[in-house]
């Protein structure tokens, strides 16, 4: 079954316990929460302090992606809240089989990220060692970018090559991800869809979020 993870930094922060509890009605099966240091990007969120109390309040586990230079120091900083994913962006790290495996160690699925620029090579010798790989479709760093058609390429020759593997990573796809976008992916359906302002948050303080999230598992069910 697909899975539809939330990105927290587009609901309304000041009344997170209320959208936490719309999330879990709707059936949201994951909270992507994005790590930025204002360095790898230029835009910052969401600290450990922060998500441990979001914790405290809900039940989804959270799928954690670190858009930082020196991963490694994150990825200390945030195991304690053990989340079911932790991504790191591949144009970081220098060493990515020895992050992989400090990940495992600590009970957590390890993912890793890849920019719109960059080639589906770079990741080819990790794809075997991650549970998940995150498409994104676009840039890094802000919400309500125009999703970048050129990543659907991309898309497609990742699942040529996994569909060869008998254990493949899931395919997670992060950047103005709603129907219309989703329909464009209907040859290489990916496994997890990213929903953030234009899929699921363009109308905060309502609860029509299962609606929402029903309508485009229609959608996806149709391909």
């Amino acid at each position: 079954m697909k899975k539809m993870a939330a990105s927290l930094m587009c609901a309304d922060v000041l009344h997170l316990e209320k959208e936490l509890k719309y999330l879990e009605e709707a059936g949201c099966d994951l909270l992507h929460l994005d790590v930025m240091d204002g360095i790898f990007v230029n835009n910052m969120a969401m600290y450990p302090e922060m998500l441990e109390k979001i914790k405290f309040h809900t039940s989804i586990p959270f799928d954690i992606h670190l858009a930082t230079i020196t991963p490694e120091k994150y990825v200390d900083m945030f195991t304690f809240l053990q989340p079911k994913y932790l991504t790191f962006h591949v144009e970081t790290v220098k060493d990515p089989i020895a992050l992989i495996k400090k990940i495992k160690e600590q009970g957590i699925r390890p993912s890793i990220a890849i920019n719109p620029e960059t080639p589906v090579e770079a990741i080819l010798p990790y794809i075997e060692q991650v549970d998940m790989i995150l498409v994104m479709t676009v840039h890094t760093g802000f919400a309500g970018q125009s999703f970048l058609e050129e990543t659907l390429g991309k898309i497609k020759e990742l699942y040529s090559i996994l569909s060869s593997l008998k254990n493949p990573p899931l395919v997670e796809v992060d950047g103005n991800i709603y129907s219309d976008t989703i329909q464009l992916m209907e040859k290489s359906m990916p496994d997890v869809f990213v929903l953030g302002t234009s899929g699921l948050f363009y109308d905060k303080n309502d609860s029509s979020y299962k609606q929402r999230i029903e309508e485009l598992r229609q959608i996806i069910q149709t391909y």
